[in-house]
C-alpha cells in the first residue's frame, strides 16, 4: 500500500450530498479529498427538486447552470385522487413570491454531474472510479479510508474528518451498527420512463403529479423531464407489490397497478415505455447519529424518507450543507468530536420528522383537497412542506389539524451526535 499526503477531509460518494459537503469546506480553505466509485455521469433516481434547494444550490454556485441548462420548470405539485379527480394546484408561487418557487425536473445524471464539477471547481480533488474499501478506526476515532482504484491498487488516505456520503450502502452506519428501519414505511417502489405521455400546458407543463391507486392502496408518482420523457413510479406497502401475486414478473405488477389507478391511464395512452423497470424494496430509514468521533453522516448515508414529497435531494442538499459549516468550524477550533461535529443534527432530524409525518398521513388516507377546504388557514403550512421549508417549528401548528393516530414516534429521537 501506499500512502498520499493527508488532506483535512476525506468525502465518500460524489453525489449532492458529498458534492455540497466537499464544495462548501474547500471553499474555507480545507484540503479536502473525494472518491466516487462509479464514473459520472451515471444513472440516479431522484429527480424532482423541490424550492427550497434554491438556497444551497445559491450558495454554490449552480443556480446559473440551471437557469441556462435543459431541465424542465416546475413551478407546482398536484395530486390526484384514486377516483382519478384532481385537487387544484399547490402553485408555489402563490404562497411565496421568489424567484426560489420556480424549481426544476432534473436528469440526475447530468445534475449530480453538474454538481461534483463545482465541487473540483471549487478545489475538491476528486477521483471517480475508485471504491472506498473500509473507514479506519483508532480508539473509537476515525482516522481515514482505505481505497482501491481500478487497477487493483489499494491505498490508505489519513485525515481529520472522514465524511460518509455513500448513499444508501453507507459505510459507517452499517459498520457501527447505526441504521433503524421504519417501522411504519415498508414501502417498495417498480419504476420506468415513457415518451410521450401526456403533458400539460403552460405553467403546469413541469408539476409533479401524485397519483393514487384504487383503495388507496398505493400511488403513482408522474415527473416531466426533457425530451419529453416523463418518470413514472408505483409505490405501495413491499406486501401489496410482491405477495400473493400470480407472477413477480416487475412489468406485470406495473401493469396491473397502471391499471387500478384512474389518473394514470389516460395520461400512458400512447406513450412509449423506453427504459427498463427498476425496483426499490424497504428503504425508509435512519441513523441512531449524525455524527461521532472524526466521522459525520450526509444524505441517504445519515437516513433516507419516502420519496412521497420529493425531499431526497433537498436532505442531501440541507445535511451536506449543515454539516461542512459544523466540519469547517471544528477543523477550525482543533476539535474534531462527536459534539463538535454534530451540533445541526437535532434541527435536521427535527426537519425530516415533520415532513415524515406528512407523508404518514397521506398513507393513512389525508385529503389535501378536503383538509384545505376545512382549515383554509392551513395552507400555508402545508405548502411550507410541500416546498420543503420544514426546519422551523411553525410547521408544528399543522399536527392537530391532520387527525392522526395516537402513538408515540416508532423511531427513536436520532441524536445529533
Amino acid at each position: 500500500m501506499i500512502r498520499q499526503a493527508d488532506p483535512d477531509v476525506v468525502v465518500i460518494g460524489g453525489g449532492p450530498a458529498g458534492a455540497t459537503t466537499a464544495a462548501l469546506i474547500a471553499e474555507r480553505g480545507s484540503a479536502v479529498v473525494l472518491f466516487e466509485r462509479e464514473r459520472f455521469p451515471r444513472y440516479h433516481i431522484g429527480e424532482s427538486l423541490i424550492p427550497e434547494t434554491f438556497w444551497v444550490l445559491e450558495r454554490l454556485g449552480i443556480l446559473p447552470h440551471l437557469r441556462g441548462g435543459r431541465f424542465v420548470e416546475k413551478h407546482s405539485v398536484q395530486f390526484v385522487s384514486d377516483q382519478g379527480k384532481l385537487s387544484a394546484p399547490f402553485y408555489f408561487a402563490d404562497y411565496k413570491d421568489h424567484e426560489s418557487s420556480r424549481t426544476w425536473q432534473v436528469n440526475r445524471a447530468e445534475f449530480d454531474r453538474m454538481m461534483l464539477d463545482n465541487a473540483r471547481s471549487k478545489g475538491v480533488e476528486v477521483h471517480e472510479a475508485v471504491r472506498v474499501l473500509e473507514v479506519l478506526f483508532e480508539n473509537g476515532r476515525a482516522v481515514g479510508v482505505r481505497v482501491a482504484d481500478g487497477s487493483g491498487g489499494q491505498r490508505i488516505v489519513r485525515c481529520r474528518v472522514v465524511v460518509d456520503a455513500a448513499g444508501q450502502s453507507t459505510l459507517i452506519q452499517d459498520r457501527l451498527g447505526l441504521r433503524r428501519w421504519d417501522p411504519d414505511l415498508k414501502k417498495a417502489a417498480i419504476w420506468t420512463y415513457w415518451r410521450g405521455a401526456v403533458r400539460e400546458k403552460g405553467r403546469d407543463a413541469g408539476a409533479t403529479l401524485v397519483l393514487q391507486t384504487e383503495g388507496k392502496k398505493g400511488w403513482f408518482w408522474y415527473i416531466p423531464l426533457a425530451d419529453n420523457v416523463t418518470s413514472v413510479g408505483v409505490v405501495a406497502d413491499h406486501d401489496h407489490l410482491f405477495d400473493g401475486r400470480a407472477a413477480r414478473d416487475p412489468a406485470v405488477i406495473y401493469a396491473a397497478e397502471v391499471g387500478c389507478c384512474p389518473g394514470l391511464v389516460p395520461r400512458l395512452a400512447g406513450a412509449e415505455r423506453i427504459e427498463p423497470f427498476r425496483i426499490a424494496k424497504e428503504y425508509s430509514y435512519r441513523s441512531r447519529q449524525v455524527a461521532g468521533d472524526g466521522w459525520v453522516l450526509v444524505g441517504d448515508a445519515l437516513g433516507f424518507l419516502d420519496p412521497l414529497y420529493s425531499s431526497g435531494v433537498l436532505l442531501a442538499l440541507k445535511s451536506g450543507a449543515l454539516a461542512a459549516d459544523a466540519i469547517s468550524a471544528a477543523l477550525e477550533r482543533g476539535d474534531t468530536s462527536a459534539a463538535a461535529l454534530g451540533p445541526w443534527g437535532p434541527r435536521y432530524l427535527a426537519g425530516m420528522d415533520r415532513m415524515r409525518k406528512l407523508v404518514c398521513a397521506f398513507y393513512e388516507g389525508l385529503n389535501f383537497g378536503q383538509l384545505v377546504r376545512r382549515h383554509e388557514d392551513a395552507k400555508p403550512l402545508i405548502t411550507d412542506i410541500l416546498i420543503g421549508d420544514i426546519f422551523k417549528e411553525e410547521i408544528d401548528g399543522l399536527w392537530p389539524l391532520l387527525a392522526e393516530r395516537d402513538e408515540a414516534d416508532p423511531l427513536p429521537a436520532a441524536t445529533g451526535i
